[in-house]
Order: C-alpha cells, then structure tokens, then sequence
C-alpha cells in the first residue's frame, strides 16, 4: 500500500486535492467533528482539563473556539486530547484499507504530530496567498485570530515544501489539479 500524505496551507485546497486522487482518504478534520458529536470520553477530557470552557455534550464548536481564542495554549491541551483519538481512526482506516494500492492521509498536523512515517509520499499543495485568503473568508466560521493560532503550532511551509516529492500548484481549476494528480498517479503505480 502506498500512502500519501497532503501537506500545503490552511485554505489552499488539501481536501479537494485528496479526493481527486480517487482512493480512499483519510480526513482528520471530519473526523475530528465525528469525535466533538460522538465521543463522550473526549467531551470529559476537555470539560477536565478546560472546565471554563465545556458545559455539555456533545462539544460545540462555539466552545472550541471560545478556549482557543482565550488562551493560545489552549489550543495544544485540545490537540493533545483530541489527537490521540484521531490516530486510533486513522489505524482503523489503515486497516480496512490494507488491501488497496494508495491511501491518502488528508491530515492538517501530519508532520507536527509525527503521525507519517518514511516510506510516504508526500505531496504539497500551494496555492496564492490572496486566493486562499478569499476562500477562507466565505468559510461560515473564518476567524483570523484562530486562523493565526493554528499557523503558530504549524511548522514551516518552506519546510513542508522540502519535505515532499511532489508540488502541486493549486489554482483552483479543477481539470488543471486532476491532470497533475494523473501524472502523480502514474509516477507511483
């Protein structure tokens, strides 16, 4: 099985990249909603660690955000909680998949939580500052402060560049990002 792992900015096209690769993804951000609406040992972690903020369950996003918002720290206590669950999702994703020829890891931390491992293929997306920042401001809960906290914990993307095998330049032209998935497909099969 070959996985590959999408890295780029937030807003710079990730989830769409991961799905025209037409293999089964994995995508830590629906998975981490799925945890907030159905996992009540996560709610009580959160309510234990950041009483303040968590009244009930299922978490709210207005709660996240609330934490997040003020305290940066907050931010990596959510994480810490919240990551370990996602791993398990991901193991179980693996494992059903086990047979397939690629698995894509559409996974926003996955350099910074260590979770690839080296034989992946990473892939980076880039995207132009503007076009991002207009497509994160039509997202319902754009908010720049919580925006800038997650760039804080991110590494790099100079760095996430370097680390991968291939770029994609994502200019939101759907036949253009599913001709160079093609081409990528090719280079790994």
């Amino acid at each position: 099985m070959i996985r590959i792992g999408i890295l780029g900015d937030i807003g710079s096209g990730k989830t769409y990249v991961a799905k025209c690769f037409g293999f089964p993804v994995f995508n830590a951000d629906l998975e981490v909603a799925k945890i907030y609406k159905t996992n009540r040992k996560v709610f009580k972690k959160l309510k234990k660690e950041l009483p303040n903020y968590f009244d009930s369950f299922p978490v709210k996003k207005k709660e996240i955000i609330d934490a997040i918002l003020s305290n940066k720290k907050n931010l990596r206590k959510i994480i810490r909680i919240v990551h370990y669950e996602v791993r398990k999702k991901m193991k179980d994703f693996l494992k059903k998949n086990k047979h397939k020829k690629i698995v894509v890891l559409d996974i926003p931390l996955l350099l910074e939580n260590k979770i690839n491992n080296k034989r992946d293929i990473l892939i980076f997306v880039e995207s132009k500052k503007s076009e991002i920042l207009r497509r994160l401001k039509k997202r319902k809960n754009f908010n720049k402060k919580i925006l800038n906290n997650f760039k804080k914990i991110q590494l790099s993307l100079d760095f996430k560049r370097k680390k991968s095998q291939f770029i994609i330049k994502n200019n939101f032209k759907k036949n253009f990002v599913k001709i160079k998935v093609k081409e990528i497909i090719k280079n790994l099969i």
